[in-house]
């Protein structure tokens, strides 16, 4: 599929670096086709710094990612680059001809720089360390700049200089904090910098000609972004959670102004300087502060397309694309997967395979014993939380193996079979620890502590070692790294350590794209670029030799088979084996469909109030009738309603409400069935995950349309799109362009739901994303906002949350964001996801009951924890709530789509999303449209609101939410898609049979 958006902006990019000119740039805002262009002017900026020339006649500005040209005494700002450098912090020469930023053209930042009329551009750094924030010294020969270019383990970054005749690169600090925002002293022989560390940091100089550091000031907060003046003041910024604050050698000078954490910009006299607050550019010169007042003309689009529409009425045979973990045999003659919420095998020669539990328990990840006699697997069949289990293939039996408190996930048999590998899930996200388990007696051995989502472990030929994939952070200032080989002793004895067979590419993702270790120990394979790579490795898994490709196509999950010739894997929606020596591939067909679950027959619902979430108005003693999974009618109550021909539900106590549409949530495995179950107890119906990993989302969504699980449902998104680093296990370090559309295609045969563009995906390739997604007629979405907004992605996740600039082009310091950001959404009619971290505290604290739920009980411990006890991660983040707050009652009033989504597994926390709405300005009212209506929009989706025709999703709780919105709380009965469900069995255990 040819990129027409994609060919046209690189060509026209191409012509901009060959003329320097700007206007040959702007050849690449080619919008989208069909969408409609909307421009207007903003006088705000979010998160934007701020230069003075030498001469003092113009100001630099990075507003939302383009750098613009303003007269110093305010007026019509002048973009000179396009919308996809992501350009930032620029600086002038002493001479005034230059200006110098970082920018992330292509996938790394880098510094660059450009004559001040916006032509000859040019790069200034390559490599795949990221630079940033560049500074002239005071003669214009060198610039200092920080990157993490050094490497190393633990990596940091450092500040580096870089003399512009010759090009030649000096490193000038070399501590273990991270060094960043270099600034020059007045006589060029001294660069002060931040070092920051987990505590805070202080301030510090380094002596050019001795390298000799010294601590120049300790603040109480974090520095950031030193700037020496001419006459050896020195200015920065420190940020606590409740204010940041300019000072000048240790005074405030900003009051109460919100400033920016960016350098100031001294004029050349030292009578005065320049600095961006408020969201506005400021000038102080002594006490005297003024605003320099401007005007910059932005572009959005309003995308349009066909939009994929789910089906759930068809009950034709639909073929199951979410296949788990599909492991081949010791022998190569049968093949175990998990998909459809159950455990199967097949022939390795394909055909139907067969059912080994057929159960509401949540299975995963199986794994053959080496005499292929016996399957591992994880499985909630025992109630409460997922455990390892043992099926015995000749007697059908199971054998629970493990009784944790956490839950094991991932299991692998060593070598001679009497130990199992497992990862240890005791945390948020993933987090887990390496454990390993005698088969014969259970007994558990810790061998890693918790690890940031570990990869699957793969076994040493002798046992002795176990390999699985870690990310290798870049830095401490930033959290992607590079997927690489995490090698740990089996015996506990020895320090684990890094094997790194390619040192640039990143494997691809840790959640099933290797390392494989063959058993017979000379060889590992694993996924780089989308394709399936394989090389020689000595007896600790040190590379040997390069890795030989063996696919062209996207490629998933290795696994041998126990004489280390074939290998199979996932590409796509097929299953293939390739023969080692030869490279020959085949197919393995598996016929395995599924039917859309629906109930039949009638019912009447008589709810003594009923809350459509289209009208503001409690309709009274209302009878809603359902046929099948839809709604029928909606009319007046009539007992002559209620027959043998009709299931009756007597709610003349209750109000009807919508069910909840929980709008951005990363269903996981780690909780087992039992985190499904939770969502519904709480009244959530349906579930928008916005990233997960390859096949698991794919397996959740068609576990809910079959039946097969419990549970609401599913909306699922593609993986995170990275680009070549990565921090999720569920992300994707995506190597290139063609590694891009080999993940397009595994897109468009799994039918995602949406797609994801991640942190580090380039605005030019997030652009080929939203092409490639619109043409499939589902949506993308992304933490960005420009150039998103132009792009034509749809939605945005989270006001605040990460970015790969370190700070938000969305929101600046106290969660506030200002006038350009707020018109780019509300000008797009962008959906907008702002995830109000922070929130639960504030509603336990009106509700202090809530922290006794019975539903809670569904929940591990340590996510029991977040609620009963007070979650501190919460309580911090929490502080930026006020900020949030007025952005989002501005983007509600504005045109934007609000929708109340949490990015956490714990339902709870949407009833605390949706009530911080009515603290921000909005009526109960309005706020429960943004968990029904409002997201049932965005996903094209039948449900949402209680009218005929929709589907039967309803809600039935104590009180009026249009009053109180803490009413949704009090879930008595939940209808999901025509089913009705009581809480007291959805609390019960997952081991019925269905």
């Amino acid at each position: 599929m040819k990129s027409h958006w994609l060919g046209a902006c690189l060509a026209a990019t191409a012509i901009g670096l060959a003329t320097g000119g700007a206007k040959a740039q702007d050849g690449a805002l080619v919008p989208p086709e069909k969408a409609e262009v909307v421009g207007f002017d903003v006088d705000e900026g979010t998160s934007m710094a701020v230069a003075v020339s030498p001469d003092g006649k113009l100001l630099a500005i990075d507003l939302q990612g383009s750098l613009w040209m303003v007269p110093a005494k305010g007026g019509t700002a002048r973009r000179i680059t396009d919308y996809y450098n992501d350009a930032h912090q620029p600086v002038f020469s002493p001479d005034g001809k230059t200006v110098v930023y970082f920018a992330y053209r292509d996938g790394g930042f880098d510094l660059w720089a450009m004559n001040v009329d916006g032509s000859g551009r040019r790069k200034l750094t390559n490599g795949v360390g990221d630079d940033r924030e560049p500074v002239f010294s005071p003669d214009g020969r060198m610039i200092a700049f920080a990157s993490d270019r050094t490497g190393g383990t633990p990596a940091s970054y450092n500040i580096w200089t870089l003399d512009i005749a010759s090009g030649a690169l000096r490193q000038v600090s070399h501590g273990p904090e991270e060094d960043r925002m270099p600034t020059w002293s007045p006589d060029g022989t001294q660069i002060a910098f931040t070092a920051l560390d987990s505590h805070g940091g202080e301030l510090r100089a380094v002596t050019l000609v001795s390298g000799e550091v010294r601590t120049l000031r300790k603040v109480i907060g974090k520095p950031d972004a030193p700037s020496w003046g001419p006459k050896g003041q020195l200015a920065y910024v420190v940020s606590t959670p409740s204010s940041s604050t300019l000072e000048i050698d240790g005074q405030p000078v900003s009051g109460s102004e919100n400033v920016f954490p960016f350098r100031v910009s001294w004029l050349r006299d030292g009578s005065g300087y320049y600095y961006v607050s408020d969201g506005k550019i400021r000038r102080r010169a002594g006490a005297k502060l003024s605003t320099v007042p401007f005007s910059a003309h932005l572009e959005v689009t309003r995308p349009e397309y066909v939009r994929a529409k789910r089906d759930f009425d068809s009950t034709a045979p639909r073929k199951a694309l979410g296949v788990l973990n599909p492991t081949i045999s010791p022998d190569g003659s049968q093949i175990a997967f998990v998909a459809l919420n159950d455990l199967y095998v097949v022939s390795s020669r394909g055909g139907k395979p067969t059912n080994l539990t057929r159960d509401l328990a949540i299975d995963a990840d199986p794994a053959w014993s080496p005499d292929g006699k016996r399957i591992v697997y994880t499985s909630d069949k025992g109630g409460g939380l997922p455990q390892l289990w043992i099926r015995d293939l000749a007697s059908g039996k199971d054998r629970r193996l493990t009784s944790l408190e956490t839950q094991p996930l991932s299991a692998a048999w060593s070598p001679d079979g009497k130990t199992i590998a497992a990862l240890d899930v005791d945390g948020r996200w993933g987090v887990a620890g390496l454990v390993k388990i005698d088969v014969a007696s259970g007994a558990v051995v810790r061998l890693q502590p918790s690890l940031t989502q570990p990869g699957k472990p793969s076994w040493s030929a002798d046992g002795r070692y176990l390999a699985l994939s870690l990310s290798q952070p870049a830095s401490a200032s930033f959290r992607e790294g590079t997927n690489q080989i995490w090698v740990v002793p089996a015996d506990g004895k020895e320090k684990p350590f890094w094997q790194v067979p390619l040192p640039q590419p990143s494997i691809d993702t840790r959640a099933g794209d290797g390392p494989a270790w063959s058993p017979d120990g000379t060889r590992m394979a694993a996924v780089y670029g989308g394709e399936l790579n394989i090389w020689p490795v000595g007896r600790q898994g040190e590379g040997l030799g390069p890795p030989r490709v063996y696919t062209k196509e996207i490629s998933y999950f290795p696994t041998w088979t126990a004489d280390s010739r074939t290998v199979l894997y996932q590409a796509a929606d097929k299953l293939k084996t390739v023969d080692v020596d030869t490279g020959t591939t085949r197919e393995v067909p598996l016929d395995l469909t599924y039917v859309l679950a629906k109930p039949v027959g009638r019912t009447v619902i008589h709810a003594g109030g009923l809350v459509d979430a289209v009208h503001d108005v409690n309709q009274r003693d209302k009878d809603i009738v359902l046929a099948g999974n839809r709604i029928e009618l909606i009319a007046d109550h009539d007992a002559a309603r209620c027959t043998a021909h009709f299931t009756c539900v007597d709610a003349t106590g209750l109000t009807a409400i919508p069910g909840l549409i929980e709008h951005h949530a990363h269903a996981q495995k780690d909780f087992g069935a039992n985190l499904y179950r939770a969502w519904l107890a709480y009244g959530i119906t349906t579930v928008r995950d916005p990233g997960t990993q390859p096949y698991d989302g794919v397996e959740n969504r068609e576990a809910a349309d079959s039946g097969a699980r419990l549970l609401p449902r599913i909306f699922s998104g593609s993986p995170l799109y990275e680009w070549q680093r990565v921090f999720y296990k569920m992300g994707i370090a995506v190597a290139g362009p063609a590694h891009l559309e080999r993940e397009i295609a595994r897109a468009e045969a799994l039918r995602y739901d949406l797609l994801k563009s991640y942190v580090r995906m380039p605005d030019v390739y997030q652009r080929r994303l939203v092409e490639a997604a619109h043409e499939m007629g589902v949506p993308v979405t992304t933490h960005e906002v420009f150039p998103a907004v132009f792009t034509g992605v749809d939605a945005t996740e989270h006001m605040g949350a990460t970015s790969r600039r370190g700070y938000s082009m969305k929101q600046g310091p106290q969660g506030r964001s200002y006038k350009d950001a707020i018109q780019l959404f509300n000008q797009s009619r962008h959906t907008v996801t702002p995830t109000n971290f922070g929130a639960l505290t504030n509603l336990l604290a009106a509700h202090p009951r809530f922290r006794a739920d019975p539903r809670l009980s569904l929940y591990p411990t340590w996510a029991r924890e977040t609620v009963t006890k007070d979650d501190g991660m919460s309580r911090m983040i929490g502080t930026m709530i006020e900020g949030q707050n007025r952005a989002i009652k501005a983007l509600f009033e504005g045109g934007a789509r609000i929708t109340a989504g949490t990015d956490t597994m714990i339902a709870i926390n949407l009833y605390a999303e949706i009530a911080s709405y009515v603290d921000a300005g909005l009526t109960p009212f309005q706020a429960l449209q943004t968990a029904t209506i409002l997201p049932a929009q965005d996903l094209n989706l039948d449900a949402g609101s209680l009218e005929a025709g929709k589907l039967a999703d309803i809600v039935l709780v104590k009180g009026d939410p249009r009053e109180d919105i803490a009413a949704i709380y009090d879930v008595q009965m939940v209808i999901a898609n025509g089913r009705t469900l009581e809480v007291s069995k959805l609390l019960g255990s997952s081991r019925e049979n269905r």
